[in-house]
């Protein structure tokens, strides 16, 4: 029973640090040509990171994060 355990724990682990490393659903890393910025941003409280609604030409919805702004 505790390699049974054992193994679940590490298998939960696994999913866990790969969650962090993965893009979520529709998050790319920088906008493609022809994608057009909307004015919908939030925070996505899972990254702490504040996020651009972006659409593609057939209206599909591409989330990529803003660039850090410098604080003064």
């Amino acid at each position: 029973m505790g390699v049974v355990l054992a193994l679940v724990a590490l298998v939960v682990a696994g999913f866990v640090v790969a969650s962090i490393f993965v893009r979520r659903h529709a998050e790319s890393d920088r906008p493609q040509p022809g994608w057009r910025p909307t004015d919908e941003l939030f925070n996505d409280p899972s990254t702490d990171r504040v996020m651009r609604v972006w659409l593609d030409p057939a209206g599909e919805r591409h989330y990529v994060a803003e660039a850090r702004r410098k604080t003064a």
